[in-house]
């Protein structure tokens, strides 16, 4: 029997688990501060064969925009000649692994879709990057081979990826973009400077060559520029640093769970690279953790963008925090309820055809439906069917852009 309409799922009634040969699959994720990619492979022999791919959509920064808004209600409420309420100081202390609403989200919805994917499907691992780059690898300042390093040719991996992001694939020298860049030692090592991270920048190939083995400060010489070129090669990557936080929860979160197997973001590019796969949210996730060869890859990925499940407020309010809507107490009618997916099916007009995305109901019977082409307003419910109840996400489909590979 069909289970679920999206994703598709069907359930075997006419045998139980314990008269059934079922080969496990893996879960590949790689986890991203807007987009989370999830594939779903099987893993025999070093070789594997993506069969489903997932991509969830945050809404992290819809979060972060209402907890601002209700931040400013509250300061405008302190400032107001209100009525005397009497300070809270009992609950202001933060859990030791606290998350602020947004980077939790992330945490809490990547972690639903595994625990939905293990209801589904057979899972027996899970692969995630916990890392976006192995600090090992670069406070070394060095390849490490052996012992010291199962894979040493990640090491250049590592630190192009963290610079890449660090410096926005620009010269730090004259700002030039689209341009092959190459990796330039502030103070040359012919000078004694060293390999490490915080001694390199991105360079464009004419800056690099007309730098030549000179120390940044006869290079350059405004002023200005030379200190912005100094404070950012010392400056940390605050943002990785956060997304380094969230992925350490997610890990931990995860582990409690399935067998979780970690890996770097290092890693999956050069996973991604050797397989020849072009870059997607998706494709990472297959490519994570210690995979020899990709011999199969999606052609379609479901993509599930959070949309929440509604909100208990009866009332809108305008900019300055008053009420200026009235909402109705009821969320459901003739049946159906905002967020559910569903099927009209419209035989004559201007809005004649099949329609299916997600409803947003009103009290009237004319409703609006959602697809992945844009909004069709004022369809009446009798033309509408059913499909799946509302569970917070809304469902597209994109094309993964690669088909297999021999």
């Amino acid at each position: 029997m069909v289970a679920r309409h999206t994703p598709f799922t069907i359930r075997l009634k006419d045998r139980s688990i314990a008269e059934s040969e079922v080969d496990g699959v893996q879960v590949g994720i790689d986890p991203g501060s807007k987009h989370t990619g999830f594939a779903v492979f099987t893993h025999q022999a070093g070789e594997r064969r993506g069969r489903y791919a997932i991509q969830l959509d945050h809404r992290g920064g819809r979060i972060r925009k209402k907890m601002g808004q209700r931040s400013a209600y509250r300061r405008r409420r302190r400032a107001a000649n209100l009525r005397h309420r009497a300070p809270r100081f009992s609950n202001r202390t933060r859990p030791p692994g606290w998350l602020s609403p947004s980077l939790r989200h992330r945490v809490e919805t990547t972690t639903a879709w595994v625990d939905r994917l293990t209801r589904w499907a057979p899972v027996t691992a899970v692969h995630v990057e916990r890392v976006a780059f192995d600090t090992h690898s670069l406070s070394a300042g060095r390849p490490l081979e052996g012992v010291e390093y199962q894979q040493g040719t990640l090491a250049g991996y590592e630190v192009r990826e963290y610079l890449l992001a660090k410096f926005d694939r620009t010269c730090a020298y004259c700002g030039a973009t689209d341009t092959p860049l190459n990796l330039d030692h502030v103070h040359p090592r012919s000078r004694g400077g060293s390999d490490r991270v915080s001694n390199l920048v991105l360079a464009c190939v004419a800056c690099n060559q007309a730098k030549n083995d000179r120390p940044v400060e006869e290079f350059v010489t405004d002023p200005k520029t030379l200190a912005r070129v100094l404070a950012r090669a010392k400056a940390p990557l605050r943002d990785a640093a956060a997304v380094q936080s969230t992925r350490w929860a997610l890990w931990r979160s995860l582990n409690e769970r399935l067998p979780t197997r970690v890996g770097s973001g290092g890693r999956t590019k050069w996973n991604r690279t050797r397989n020849r796969l072009p870059k997607s949210h998706t494709l990472d996730a297959l490519a994570v953790g210690e995979a020899e060869t990709i011999t199969q890859t999606t052609d379609r990925v479901l993509v599930a963008a959070c949309a929440g499940r509604g909100s208990y407020s009866r009332t809108r309010p305008d900019k300055h925090g008053f009420p200026r809507l009235r909402l109705p107490r009821t969320k459901g009618f003739f049946g159906f309820a905002t967020g559910d997916l569903v099927r009209a099916v419209v035989p004559q007009g201007k809005k004649a055809g099949v329609h299916t995305g997600r409803v947003a109901v009103r009290a009237s019977g004319s409703f609006n439906i959602t697809t992945a082409h844009g909004t069709v307003q004022g369809i009446g419910y009798k033309n509408m069917r059913l499909l799946q109840r509302a569970d917070g996400y809304g469902y597209t489909w994109k094309g993964e852009g690669v088909s297999s590979r021999p």
